[in-house]
């Protein structure tokens, strides 16, 4: 975890007054979670279709929620307090930036942006603001994870983590169409557990994107990725969207690997441990927390009361979204890709794109990498 610092509200007992904007399907999840959240309260909802956002509240069963196509507006009359951003990844710089200038904080669906550099201008934003921007990972918040996290601890020196995952969804739409669905769509939630669960950072990558014959997708929907990690370790990541029969879970089927032993976890069920063969230890007593994007939320509303860095935070969050575009630049140009490289040519797009005070953020910086472990000022 980082340490970077930012401005928490006051420690009230109201519930924190939340704007939705974007009211799609995932929309509509993330309005029932902050309806149903003691710490939250839904101030009001925003999308460029009006009457999607009237749609949306009455299906939630809160048709008396303020509604509009400007958040500038919505916010001053409802008072809103922080912004839950879940529009498509290509308004995520826009709105997070906007938000951010109105003095709100954000939590914004997975990923960060359309791309680093969009997820820089983002991080130099936050600095810049003093206020958090926090990405839902919504796969970090699951119990049979932590428990898997814990069991790693056991194993001694690390040496390789794998994913198999393997369905076949049929969404249509935009991921029919897409060049990388896999890997562009869905691989970020993987690549931020494997950096959860190894508490380690990608220097490199080789992976292969491939198409098999029966595919219903345009683009590649398959892909084995070797990732070095921080510390020597390997992460291996292999899936296919078009593997109908025995498919894994929606989490993947983990196996990783130390000097004492061996865990596993199939996404679905407790993770299981043969440590020197030794019987697996009994259940540690962790905690029940929220899960998937209510326990974002959960936190994003503690992180805000109490000052503490949550998991997500846009700075901790960037090298997820720097391994996807690792593995998608190494499938395309069929090479080792080193993240540094991916990193470094981001960060000069997001000088020669940001305004005037993103960019005296960003040039301040002495290395992409140092500045996303680095303590950031307070606002």
């Amino acid at each position: 975890m980082n340490a970077h610092v930012f401005s928490s509200l006051p420690a009230t007992g109201a519930p924190l007054r939340v704007i939705v904007v974007g009211a799609g399907g995932m929309g509509r999840a993330w309005l029932h979670a902050v309806l149903t959240s003691p710490d939250t309260e839904l101030a009001g909802v925003v999308d460029l279709d009006p009457e999607a956002a009237r749609i949306a509240v009455a299906a939630v069963g809160a048709p008396d929620t303020p509604t509009g196509t400007d958040l500038a507006a919505l916010a001053a009359e409802t008072g809103a307090e922080a912004v839950v951003d879940v529009t498509s990844p290509a308004a995520h710089l826009p709105v997070t930036l906007r938000a951010l200038d109105l003095g709100l904080p954000v939590l914004g669906e997975k990923p960060a942006a359309a791309s680093v550099a969009e997820a820089l201008r983002l991080a130099a934003a936050a600095e810049r603001s003093g206020l958090l921007f926090m990405v839902s990972q919504s796969r970090r918040y699951n119990g049979q994870l932590f428990r898997f996290r814990e069991l790693a601890g056991r194993l001694g020196d690390l040496g390789i983590l794998t994913t198999e995952f393997f369905l076949a969804p049929r969404f249509g739409g935009f991921r029919d169409a897409m060049a990388h669905p896999l890997l562009l769509d869905m691989a970020i939630h993987p690549f931020d557990t494997a950096r959860f669960l190894l508490d380690a950072e990608p220097v490199s990558v080789y992976c292969h994107g491939y198409n098999p014959a029966w595919s219903w997708y345009a683009g590649a929907a398959a892909a084995t990725a070797v990732f070095e990690m921080t510390g020597g370790v390997r992460y291996v990541y292999t899936g296919s969207w078009c593997s109908p029969g025995l498919e894994t879970s929606w989490n993947g089927a983990w196996r990783l690997s130390g000097a004492h032993g061996t865990a596993v976890w199939d996404g679905d069920t407790p993770p299981r441990i043969d440590a020197n063969g030794t019987p697996p230890a009994e259940d540690s007593g962790i905690p029940d927390t929220a899960e998937s994007i209510e326990g974002a939320l959960t936190e994003f509303v503690h992180a805000l009361r109490t000052g503490t860095v949550p998991r997500g935070e846009i700075h901790e969050n960037v090298m997820s979204l720097a391994m996807v575009d690792s593995a998608v630049l190494s499938a395309t140009e069929d090479r080792r890709v080193h993240v540094d490289e991916v990193l470094d040519a981001a960060h000069r797009e997001a000088v020669a794109t940001a305004g005037d005070a993103e960019r005296e953020v960003l040039a301040s910086w002495p290395s992409v990498r140092t500045a996303l472990t680095r303590p950031c000022p307070t606002g």
